[in-house]
């Protein structure tokens, strides 16, 4: 077998769960990782479909035979990927697979016995810990020297379970002990989205927490690059779905890179481009479908600077109005309204304020707001003041570069969408957006016809 090449730069590639799902797909990743040298560490998410399996898996009371039709298709998708290597491979991988799949139905057991958010983060962490390993086979099947490596033993977080905080010094430390010396011959192969406490137990660093880890493993290994390999050919000017005039960005700053993943832009975490700001690592956006295509380069310094850069959607949002003529020329109101929604955990986006009223938006994912938006925390607030809810709302943000001092903006803008309800608007605290809020009817139709209108 051809050991890899010895290079000075060291990139870090993470291959989403679509870019992993199969053995064409795997191949097609383990070429680019083959044509590219400086390529050493690889982070990768779980086959497409197993994390859904998995997250069934973690619920209550499922039923045994549910669970064992769960693990066999699991099982289905990691062997259908197995039978395309050598035979001997084949038979070791199947064997580890299956050793993994026991302790994974033990841990469903487990659960449905006594539900645990530590038993759930266990049973989420078993996706990427199938996958790393077939790739690491699917590497060394085309000649380059991948080698599997359990990222638990370097990525150590807190025991906020599904949310874990990683330890950044720790994760350094580790990394030059037992990372950094495996990446001068071999191409590592570890996993996205998990970590492991002080206690031993697995952790998950919740959602976007793939790209996050191989953000983190690149600033801890003081990584040149970092890709993220995805089925989309990098960042568009607005998703594609929405209208086909989408186009792909060449390269972007980090700030408004930034802006679109805060506000909606599925393809990057916020979250991802922390770590990499701080260490100033460029970030590269790919299909693994088309690598040939190019993608969208992110870094501090880029050649344009447009007005309007893109526009993003972020649907299911929550609007609070709190309302009190004691806010008149009154202090400390605003602060008690925020101590209430920060003893309920409540992460605010957006923030409009008159005289005796304040608009906060929320956002909502998967219904998690609206359902944080307890009767409880409505009357906590209303011994305050009067408080009104208001769901079925999208969250439009138009994102570019100076935007607080270019002329004209607004009349570009909502001049565009005259004949549609806004019902909130947010600008000035960042040169970079312009945020509304709009029905959840009309939110297609508003991105569309602004997109026409700004980037035709």
């Amino acid at each position: 077998m051809n050991s890899v090449q010895s290079t000075s730069s060291i990139t870090v590639a993470k291959f989403g769960g679509t870019s992993v799902a199969d053995f064409q797909a795997m191949l097609r990743c383990a070429n680019i990782i083959k044509n590219d040298t400086s390529n050493r560490l690889v982070v990768v998410s779980a086959s497409a479909g197993v994390t859904n399996y998995l997250v069934r898996l973690s619920q209550k009371n499922v039923a045994v035979n549910e669970q064992k039709d769960i693990i066999e298709s699991i099982r289905l998708i990691q062997v259908n990927i197995t039978q395309h290597l050598a035979s001997d491979v084949e038979a070791s991988l199947n064997q580890e697979i299956n050793s993994l799949l026991d302790e994974l139905t033990q841990h469903a057991l487990t659960q449905s016995l006594q539900y645990t958010s530590k038993t759930t983060d266990a049973i989420l962490a078993f996706g990427e810990q199938l996958s790393s390993r077939i790739f690491a086979q699917v590497l060394q099947s085309i000649g380059v020297a991948g080698e599997y490596f359990n990222v638990q033993q370097v990525m150590k977080t807190n025991s906020s379970h599904g949310k874990a905080v990683v330890d950044i010094t720790q994760l350094s430390e580790q990394s030059a002990q037992y990372l950094s010396p495996k990446l001068h011959d071999k191409v590592v192969v570890t996993q996205g989205f998990i970590g492991q406490d002080s206690q031993g137990n697995t952790t998950t660093l919740g959602r976007g927490g793939s790209d996050y880890s191989a953000a983190l493993l690149a600033e801890a290994l003081n990584g040149d690059n970092l890709s993220i390999w995805t089925d989309v050919v990098g960042i568009f000017t607005t998703d594609p779905r929405i209208t086909d005039q989408a186009r792909a960005i060449k390269e972007i700053s980090f700030g408004e890179a930034a802006e679109m993943a805060t506000f909606g832009a599925k393809i990057l975490h916020p979250a991802t481009l922390i770590p990499a700001m701080r260490c100033n690592i460029p970030v590269f956006v790919g299909s693994s479908k088309e690598p040939e295509k190019g993608g969208t380069q992110i870094k501090q310094k880029v050649e344009s600077n447009p007005t309007y850069r893109s526009i993003a959607l972020r649907r299911e949002q929550t609007l609070v109005t709190v309302k009190s003529p004691a806010m008149l020329h009154a202090s400390g109101f605003l602060a008690k309204v925020f101590t209430v929604l920060a003893k309920h955990e409540l992460s605010v986006d957006l923030i409009t304020t008159s005289e005796i009223s304040v608009a906060l938006t929320f956002d909502n994912p998967s219904g998690s707001t609206q359902s944080l938006i307890t009767n409880t925390v409505v009357a906590e607030l209303e011994q305050l003041c009067e408080v009104s809810v208001e769901h079925g709302l999208s969250l439009v943000a138009v994102i570019g570069n100076g935007l607080t001092c270019a002329k004209g903006i607004g009349q570009s803008i909502f001049e565009t969408i005259n004949d549609i309800n806004i019902r909130l608007i947010c600008h000035g605290a960042s040169a970079n957006n312009i945020c509304f809020l709009v029905a959840e009817a009309d939110a297609n139709s508003v991105v569309e016809k602004l997109h026409n209108s700004l980037f035709s």
